[in-house]
């Protein structure tokens, strides 16, 4: 530099043959960085915008995987908790069926009971009432000779004088 201030030169230019080399110089660095860097540099570039892109398209896929297995889930939820209230009515209705049907049972049990106790209380107040005639038929012809002063041994008139006397009691009785 102080060589071309000395010859009287342009110190702001510099010499012919400096800015030759250096234009071969940038020439060949431009050369090499166009064949060689920026492809490299582009292909590593879409490679990573690929990458993300994909993990992207990846996680939106996972995402609405996701989403779909969670509308699935909810709905096999829905119909679990249908088929648990369907079973829960299901065995509601049998119980009070089941229910229905021992209180039927019981009823006619105790139908059949009650019937029971009232034919065997008939048979016993027919029984009673058999043995009670034949005896007041007894006590009602002793009685009756001794205020009549007069035997009713005759079998026949005694029975006849019973009846119609058990026949008036039973008028009498019945109104």
């Amino acid at each position: 530099m102080y060589i071309a201030a000395e010859e009287g030169g342009n110190i702001l230019l510099p010499p012919l043959s400096e800015i030759i080399v250096g234009l071969v110089a940038f020439g060949v660095v431009l050369f090499i960085l166009v064949k060689f860097v920026f492809p490299r540099m582009e292909a590593m570039y879409q490679a990573r915008v690929d990458a993300i892109e994909g993990g992207i398209k990846r996680a939106e896929a996972a995402q609405a995987e996701a989403n779909q297995l969670l509308e699935q889930y909810k709905a096999q939820l829905a119909e679990a908790r249908t088929d648990a209230a369907k079973i829960r009515d299901d065995a509601r209705a049998d119980a009070e069926g089941i229910r229905q049907d021992v209180l039927a049972k019981a009823r006619e049990e105790s139908d059949r009971i009650i019937a029971a106790g009232k034919e065997q209380l008939a048979a016993e107040r027919q029984t009673i009432v058999r043995e009670l005639r034949a005896e007041v038929g007894t006590i009602a012809v002793d009685l009756a000779s001794k205020i009549v002063g007069e035997s009713l041994a005759d079998e026949a008139r005694r029975k006849g004088t019973v009846d119609r006397f058990l026949s008036d009691l039973e008028s009498t009785g019945a109104r």
